[in-house]
Formats: structure tokens, sequence, C-alpha cells
């Protein structure tokens, strides 16, 4: 989805994003954080800010979240690249949750729905991000996701069994939701069970699901980034 329309979008609600972004790259086996490797010649993170700026969304205030000692590169990088694309970052904290906490702490309004998305999500389609924030400004929260393309069996004591796909989600970013909702969730005590921003408000409020893409990576390790690489050359998201 792309918008030849420059001019600002009107939404009933005005939206945020925080974009987390405080990975090691261990995974990836790499000499540098993984946001900061370069994909088709840019770095992940910018394909990821890109795609938060696109004027079809209407963000109002993007929030990058970065380790302390990751904004000079950062600074280089945006010197290097030439990005002007408007963005504030912030110094992120020990865990994600820690991490988006301090990302919800710097958005300017006190109200509006806020999408937070993976940094090294570069490739996720505008079409994507529109419905989660459509959605969660309809129901107050919603996550992206696809059904799973393998079979799935659980662990037990006497060995493993099958469970139906058709009842499970992949669960993607962005996952959006109304600001003050978010933020009563986290101003609850962090829990080991807290895997992403869902599970962090699911004790407070519903949540809805839209559908993800497939094309939608998490780069962790080598051979997404060869995935990606591939989709942006052939299939790139809209």
């Amino acid at each position: 989805m792309t918008s030849a329309d420059t001019s600002p979008t009107v939404f009933s609600a005005p939206r945020f994003a925080i974009l987390v972004a405080g990975g090691s790259g261990s995974r990836m086996g790499a000499d540098r954080p993984k946001q900061f490797l370069l994909l088709a010649g840019e770095p992940v993170l910018l394909h990821t800010l890109r795609r938060f700026a696109d004027p079809a969304l209407g963000v109002q205030q993007c929030v990058l979240v970065l380790p302390p000692d990751q904004f000079e590169t950062w600074q280089q990088l945006c010197a290097e690249h030439a990005i002007t694309l408007p963005h504030t970052v912030v110094a992120g904290g020990a865990t994600r949750w820690a991490s988006v906490r301090n990302g919800l702490a710097a958005l300017s309004s006190p109200e509006g729905v806020v999408a937070v998305h993976d940094g090294v999500r570069p490739l996720t389609p505008v079409s994507v991000i529109v419905a989660a924030y459509q959605a969660a400004q309809a129901h107050g929260a919603a996550i992206a996701a696809v059904v799973p393309k393998d079979s799935v069996r659980s662990l037990s004591q006497q060995g493993s069994y099958a469970l139906d796909r058709s009842r499970l989600r992949l669960v993607q970013t962005p996952q959006c939701f109304e600001i003050g909702l978010l933020r009563r969730a986290y101003q609850l005590p962090e829990l080991p069970t807290f895997t992403d921003d869902a599970s962090v408000v699911e004790d407070l409020h519903p949540i809805q699901l839209v559908a993800g893409d497939y094309r939608n990576l998490k780069i962790t390790t080598p051979e997404d980034l060869l995935l990606a690489e591939a989709i942006l050359a052939n299939s790139p998201p809209q």
C-alpha cells in the first residue's frame, strides 16, 4: 500500500510508533548488531523506520529505542545514508519490557494509538500496519499474526503430542494499542511470562488479531537476511 498524495492525512485518533531495536545480534554471528546490518545496501533499521514514515500511515511521532552505547553508531549511519526521516531516539532498558516502557514515556501525547514494532522487521507491508492501527482504534488492542505453515507439537513427560495448527497463530509485530491501555499495562510489575506487548496487556484487555504477512520477517539469523534480500529483489512488500 502506497500513497501518491503527500498531503497530511487526518485520522480520528493520533498515531504513534515505538520501534524497539535493542538486539545484540549474537545469533547472527556478525560484527555489529543485526539492526545495523546492510539490507539492499541500507541498514535494516532504516528500512523499518521508512515503513512507519509512509505518509499513508499518518504517524505523528516515531520513537526509536536503542541501547545507549549504540547512539553514536546510529548517528554515524544517519549521516552516511542521509537519513532525514523524523524520529526520537531514547535509551532502552535491560529487557524488552523496560525498553518499551522507556519508549512509552517519550511519547508526546496522552492519547491515541501506538504501534510497537521490532526494529528488525523491515519488510512489514504498510497494509498490515494500517490494519493493526485500525483494529486497535476499534477494539483497544490488535496484533498481526499468521497461521503456522508446519505441523506443531507440544512436549510432555510422555513425549510429545500434535496440536491443531488451525487454532494456533504465529505472532508478529506491529502490535497496536490505545496509549492509555498500554501505559496502564506497563505500570504493572514485569513478569517472566511477558514475551511481547500483547502478553503484557492481555490480563487487562482482549487482544484482536489481524492478518500478518509471511514476508514480515524478524531478522535473527543469517538465513533471515538472505531471505529478506530475495524478497526485496523479487516481491517487495507494499
